[in-house]
């Protein structure tokens, strides 16, 4: 490998907004079908400001693709009872074709409650035991935002998966666990490592596909990567990095994502468009 190398960047941005110009067309779609604008609710506990700001952008995506962005604010006291109500509420409301529940929450709440309280239907974030054990049998879900945005990427730049190995750094319940099953179910090899993975420099070197996904900035290291191997930097850390070393492992990768512009943008935008496609089979609208 010589140094003059640099691996293509994927390109989350353009493809996102492609994306969300595909949600737009599916949203008004269903407007002129029914009448109806889709509504997408988002709950915001406390006043984290990265929060507010997340949900800010959420809303404004929202509204950009022709549908309703219902904003509840509950605030940081609130109980993991009082939560669960509203979000019970919101899954009985017809006007509401999803739900999204941004975390994390303040620490007196059991977040896994609140999220099992999101009927499976309108869990478009993609955050439920239902929609994980239904992603993970390869059934028809909403499947968990990033992973699912991270794999329409790797199609678009057209990575072979059939008999690829892959290696996912982290095991979340909405990143890591639906990123490997998703990866299985495309007929990939999947290793899942973690904090507790015995020489883990060894175990990415194997891999054809690279999934960071750790919380961790510059954690996975250029001289991890296999040369030529495909880098997905999910992690998103102060000062706009990632948790790839990405100086280096643009080096020896063929295709990388950037952070930011890589796999964020994906996220907000398979968001977006699985809520209209939660409201067309709410309201029995084919495309």
């Amino acid at each position: 490998m010589t140094t003059t190398h640099k691996a293509r960047l994927m390109d989350g941005k353009t493809l996102a907004q492609q994306v969300l110009e595909g949600a737009a067309a599916k949203v008004a779609r269903i407007t002129q079908a029914t009448g109806i604008t889709p509504a997408l609710a988002t709950v915001l506990v406390g006043d984290d400001p990265a929060s507010a700001t997340y949900v800010k952008m959420k809303g404004k995506r929202c509204e950009n693709a022709g549908m309703t962005s219902v904003k509840i604010e509950m605030p940081a006291e609130t109980t993991t009872e009082e939560l669960v109500a509203k979000i019970t509420e919101l899954g009985a409301d017809p006007a509401i074709n999803g739900i999204l529940l941004q975390h994390p929450v303040p620490d007196q709440i059991d977040e896994r409650a609140a999220f099992e309280a999101i009927p499976v239907e309108k869990d478009v974030d993609g955050v439920t035991a239902g929609t994980l054990g239904r992603v993970a049998l390869d059934m028809p879900a909403y499947g968990s935002c990033t992973p699912a945005g991270i794999m329409r990427l790797l199609d678009e730049y057209q990575v072979e998966l059939k008999g690829a190995e892959a290696v996912v750094v982290g095991r979340s319940p909405i990143l890591g666990k639906p990123m490997a099953a998703m990866l299985l179910n495309r007929h990939t090899t999947v290793t899942v490592c973690h904090s507790r993975t015995r020489e883990l420099n060894e175990v990415v070197r194997r891999a054809d596909v690279v999934v960071a996904a750790v919380g961790r900035p510059r954690f996975v290291k250029g001289d991890w990567i296999k040369p030529g191997a495909v880098v997905i930097d999910a992690g998103y850390n102060e000062g706009n990095v990632g948790d790839v070393d990405f100086d280096a492992a643009v080096e020896v990768a063929s295709l990388i994502t950037p952070v930011p512009g890589g796999v964020g943008p994906m996220t907000l935008a398979t968001l977006i468009d699985q809520t209209a496609d939660a409201a067309a089979k709410q309201l029995g609208v084919t495309f």
